[in-house]
């Protein structure tokens, strides 16, 4: 789908790799030296039902959390499981949450993240020591978050959810992912998408 930025109205922003740096490969390494499984077997358990169904909101903190401890054979507190599974988190830096208060005085402008409850304190940790601010839905009209919509990009239902609530026209809304595959869900949506291949990008685009 080509892009006309001039055309769009609102934009809907991905979180991991687009706000926040993220780092997937550290949570499956960390997993995988704190359980001696290897990085191969939890690459895959992070791709699993279990891990997609904690990000759909289908299952608790403490099932999720077991889960873990019985795919991997781990015998972890919480405290462990918690650490390993946010080091993917990395730094919000501070120039991103600028543009979003720029880009909010002249947008609507819409966070639509596959999360869960343990990565969303955690990131709001991060946020606060970054900002001072305490939650990321202040600098967004709109904050979606998988875990507490019970539905989960790329899946075209959660992006007609978020047009329609807002009322927004898909020809005038634009939507940044760093996902292929959550790129595609959104244009069978009838929206524009722009891939940030890194977050960098979304400073050219604006």
């Amino acid at each position: 789908m080509s892009l006309n930025i001039q055309s769009v109205k609102n934009i809907i922003f991905d979180l991991g790799g687009v706000i926040i740096n993220l780092s997937v490969p550290s949570t499956v390494l960390a997993f995988a030296k704190a359980s001696g499984k290897s990085v191969d077997e939890v690459a895959a358990l992070v791709n699993s039902p279990g891990f997609i169904n904690y990000e759909k909101g289908l299952i608790s903190d403490e099932a999720f959390r077991q889960h873990v401890r019985e795919e991997l054979n781990w015998q972890a507190s919480d405290n462990e499981i918690d650490e390993s599974w946010n080091a993917m988190l990395l730094d919000i830096p501070l120039e991103r949450l600028q543009l979003l208060e720029r880009l909010k005085k002249s947008y609507r402008i819409f966070l639509l993240s596959n999360t869960n409850e343990i990565h969303l304190r955690k990131f709001n940790q991060i946020l606060d020591s970054t900002s001072g601010q305490k939650e990321m839905d202040g600098y967004f009209h709109k904050a979606y978050y998988s875990h507490r919509m019970k539905m989960r990009k790329p899946d075209v239902e959660i992006f007609e959810f978020v047009v329609n609530e807002n009322e927004l026209n898909p020809e005038e809304t634009l939507f940044l992912d760093d996902n292929l595959s959550n790129l595609k869900g959104a244009e069978m949506a009838g929206i524009k998408t722009f891939h940030v291949q890194t977050p960098e990008l979304i400073f050219s685009l604006f």
